[in-house]
């Protein structure tokens, strides 16, 4: 016989709010390569779209300053004055491409979750100092994974960025006998080759560690069939304890309508099974159903019936179908009004002719 599976082997898929939990701990899928890609993007972005303007800020800075340096008061309040002023220029020439650099790192973390304000990642814990806890962060399977991307990506980059800059390395050497002007245009031009294809590369790289981010994530939030028995206690309450209150709610609701019995004008019976009580007084547009059950709960009506001098009639047919169209402390529908009639006339000739 094959063995019954342990409950507390995690091989059932997350719950919804197993998910929510961990985003709320911080607990969220993280990729480095993800935020490196947009990073070296934005970089590039920058490079190919600021370079110009803010070198040429830049520039004409230094210039200022190097063609009226004899010039510059240096004592004192003045020299404060001076540093402010490069300060000021500096931080207008490179805030946009600080800014963007700031927003694509941002970028890079909001892409793979939506933001998350939580302070347990940041809460002191025992396992992080642990020395047998470190060795196994060391060699698990995350570290193992880590290594073996870093070599890839060393590997993968240094090749293509090999590939790319052979063809040109005359052209590289012969920089160091080139005019310093025309120098900086051939490098930018370098630049931005090299990291296109830096670029290019790690979005395979980034798409397929995320990937594999996730798979771990995934996997570590996976739950046991103990785990997921105690949530549904937490969320649901425990399955004992709503039958125990269930069968509470039908014990109390079955006295009461056992208790209004005696209002009632005449039990409806099938002998064997069913049992309605309805009750009917003059200027009711309907009579109204104040009792009904079947088995025990149809025999225990009819006791009561008898004892308070009830009238039962037994109707097979119109028992059953009461039972099942009628709830109690309904009127019965329009469709049975003829047939409850004859009943109820009955039950009052009955009546009248016993006071006789």
């Amino acid at each position: 016989m094959a063995e019954e599976r342990d409950e507390t082997e995690k091989t059932e898929d997350p719950t919804q709010k197993r998910l929510d939990d961990a985003l709320k701990r911080g607990d969220v899928v993280k990729s480095q390569e993800v935020n490196t890609w947009f990073v070296i993007g934005g970089a590039t972005l920058v490079l190919m779209t600021f370079s110009g303007p803010a070198s040429q800020s830049v520039t004409a800075l230094m210039r200022g300053l190097i063609a009226n340096s004899y010039d510059i008061k240096v004592d004192g309040a003045a020299l404060t004055a001076l540093f402010g002023k490069i300060g000021i220029e500096l931080i207008a020439a490179l805030a946009v491409p600080f800014v963007l650099l700031l927003l694509a790192a941002v970028a890079g973390n909001m892409i793979q979750h939506r933001l998350v304000w939580s302070f347990e990642a940041l809460t002191p814990k025992l396992s992080k100092i642990s020395p047998a806890a470190g060795l196994k962060r060391l060699f698990s399977k995350q570290a193992l994974a880590n290594f073996a991307k870093g070599i890839v990506k060393l590997l993968l980059v240094g090749g293509v960025l090999t590939a790319l800059m052979w063809p040109d390395r005359g052209r590289i050497m012969a920089l160091s006998r080139t005019d310093l002007a025309a120098v900086l245009p051939v490098t930018m031009k370098l630049a931005l080759k090299l990291m296109g294809a830096v670029v290019a590369m790690l979005a395979v790289v980034a798409a397929a560690d995320y990937l594999f981010q996730y798979r771990q994530w995934f996997e570590k939030q996976k739950m046991s069939l103990r785990e997921m028995k105690d949530e549904f206690k937490q969320t649901e309450g425990d399955p004992a304890i709503k039958g125990k209150m269930k069968q509470v709610r039908q014990s109390r609701m079955r006295k009461r309508m056992i208790a209004n019995v005696p209002k009632a004008a005449v039990v409806i019976t099938n002998p064997t099974h069913y049992s309605v009580a309805l009750q009917y007084e003059r200027g009711m547009e309907a009579p109204v159903c104040v009792a009904k059950g079947v088995d025990a709960v149809a025999l225990k009506i009819r006791q009561v019936a008898g004892e308070h001098n009830i009238p039962i009639v037994e109707n097979p047919p119109l028992a059953r179908t009461l039972h099942a169209s009628v709830e109690v402390d309904q009127a019965i529908p329009p469709e049975h009004y003829k047939a409850v009639a004859e009943v109820i006339g009955y039950v009052l000739r009955l009546r009248r002719a016993v006071r006789r």
